[in-house]
């Protein structure tokens, strides 16, 4: 007779989205977008149709999903419908390169590629083998193309879900947290329950009838906690926008949508109030932040991905009459670990643990330092992922037993404040994305003028940082303001727009 204990069921898709139709919210709005708004019941269809038009195609469990999609509804039917069947979905950047993209599907060794339309020209230019993707499944903002379109017609709408548990592996995220190429950062089922309870619940005070907005697309960790777990964690709605976050578009958005929640980036942030107080300026309006005006629906904002410059705290509360609370997480972790929370704001600092997170500072020989003292971040809770895929050397690096070494700098002030000292690698942080020099330096050295480069973070007027390059020319070669700019103009060409250097310095 076996002795083998088994597993209780979790999956991820049943909690987030058919939990929801269960408790009563099956008419609620769950998504608020420019063509048209979807209730639960409408995307649990979705999801259902789409898991099992994935199961017609000879997906099954375990097998992994890549998923290049902008932040539609049908990014929410491919991730739920492929959780729900165990199938693993890995939402990659939007804003990557074909080279990037080869290198993921080869990594990943994806099956099947679910993409946005606009997106099939970067993929159509690779040039090496993907010997292990079987089908590329093609969405517009409608929903699938043929052939998959008619698969998913003629699914049914009910989906057997797979019987999963809380340690089985739910989805991938890549991570450039570090130096070398990108990690496949293994998620378990359970994770995103972790990061909602913690910090949806226990900061934002998350409730069902918020409405969130984020900045921060859904394929990023940051992203798809704001956008699709918190709100569906308990039972709220999302605003999605595909388009690019421009300041525009976000208070557009902003104004239509009247969500209470904004999910941003500080160099957005900073965007956005250069883009009001110029309107202001033009024409000679005074504004009123206890008035009517697009962020009056809006009862926090929320920062993350890079530290967010006191200045801008200051003028966007007196802009907006909003705080903004700053916070640092990661794709290891999830989401935010340490955060400012709503009537306990220190600006300039990352603010205390968020409940269910422990921290500690080390120094290099791995004992805590003293309170005031610079050492590496640690922390530990139940939203860390499992693994990097195919990395030992790194997992064990990282991921030190209960611990995940965060890599950044801290110290804690005498009141329990955490403040960010920097980085522990040679990483830039730019827009909330990490921009590796060696890869800049590496596009830079490719060009005929150029002998020698290095490329460093460097902050700008706004006190964000941005990549410049320090480069020596080759014999034969003048420094001039042409080529400097032939030279930002090299790698714009040749890598995301994000990581070009927006300084060039001959030396």
């Amino acid at each position: 007779r076996s002795t083998m204990v088994k597993h209780t069921f979790f999956n991820l898709g049943d909690y987030f989205l058919d939990r929801n139709i269960r408790e009563g919210r099956g008419d609620k709005i769950a998504i608020y977008t420019e063509r048209r708004n979807y209730s639960y019941n409408e995307i649990q269809e979705m999801a259902n149709k789409t898991g099992n038009a994935l199961r017609n195609l000879g997906l099954g469990i375990d097998d992994r999903l890549m998923m290049l999609m902008f932040d539609d509804p049908q990014f929410y039917a491919v991730f739920w419908g492929a959780t729900k069947i165990g199938v693993v979905p890995i939402p990659v950047n939007t804003m990557l390169t074909s080279d990037d993209y080869e290198y993921l599907l080869n990594d990943s060794r994806a099956k099947a590629l679910a993409i946005s339309e606009e997106l099939v020209p970067v993929i159509s230019n690779i040039k090496g083998d993907l010997p292990y993707l079987r089908d590329m499944i093609v969405f517009t903002e409608n929903g699938a193309q043929v052939p998959f379109k008619h698969k998913v017609n003629n699914a049914s709408s009910t989906l057997k879900t797979e019987y999963t548990t809380k340690d089985d592996v739910g989805f991938w995220l890549y991570s450039s947290g570090s130096t070398g190429p990108p990690k496949g950062t293994v998620h378990s089922q359970y994770s995103p329950v972790c990061a909602s309870e913690n910090f949806a619940k226990k900061v934002l005070m998350l409730r069902e009838d918020d409405i969130c907005f984020s900045a921060a697309r859904l394929f990023f960790a940051y992203g798809i906690g704001n956008g699709m777990f918190f709100p569906m964690s308990v039972g709220a709605s999302a605003v999605l926008n595909r388009s690019r976050p421009t300041p525009e578009s976000v208070f557009y958005h902003l104004k239509r949508f009247r969500p209470t929640v904004f999910f941003g980036v500080p160099t957005l942030y900073g965007q956005m109030l250069e883009y009001k107080e110029r309107q202001d300026k033009e024409t000679g309006t005074k504004p009123d932040p206890n008035g009517d005006h697009e962020l009056s629906s809006v009862r926090i904002c929320v920062s993350a991905g890079e530290a967010l410059p006191v200045d801008i705290y200051y003028r966007w509360k007196k802009r907006f009459g909003v705080d903004i609370l700053d916070g640092i997480g990661s794709t290891e972790m999830l989401h935010v670990f340490v955060s400012n929370r709503p009537g306990d704001i220190k600006p300039g600092s990352t603010g205390k643990p968020v409940p269910g997170y422990e921290l500690k500072i080390i120094d290099d020989d791995g004992h805590e330092v003293p309170r005031g003292e610079v050492g590496t971040l640690l922390v530990k809770g139940q939203s860390a992922a499992q693994h990097y895929w195919r990395n030992t050397e790194k997992t064990r690096l990282t991921m030190k037993g209960e611990w995940l070494d965060t890599g950044d700098k801290y110290y804690v002030d005498e009141e329990g404040y955490y403040w960010c000292a920097g980085r522990g690698d040679d990483m830039i942080k730019v827009g909330g994305i990490w921009v590796s020099p060696v890869e800049v330096e590496g596009c830079l050295l490719q060009h005929p003028a150029v002998l020698e480069c290095a490329v460093v973070g460097h902050p700008d007027i706004k006190g964000l940082i941005k990549p410049k390059a320090f480069v020596v020319l080759k014999s034969g070669y003048t420094g001039s303001e042409d080529l400097i700019e032939d030279l930002k103009k090299w790698t714009l060409e040749r890598l995301a727009k994000y990581k070009y250097p927006r300084w060039i310095e001959i030396v």
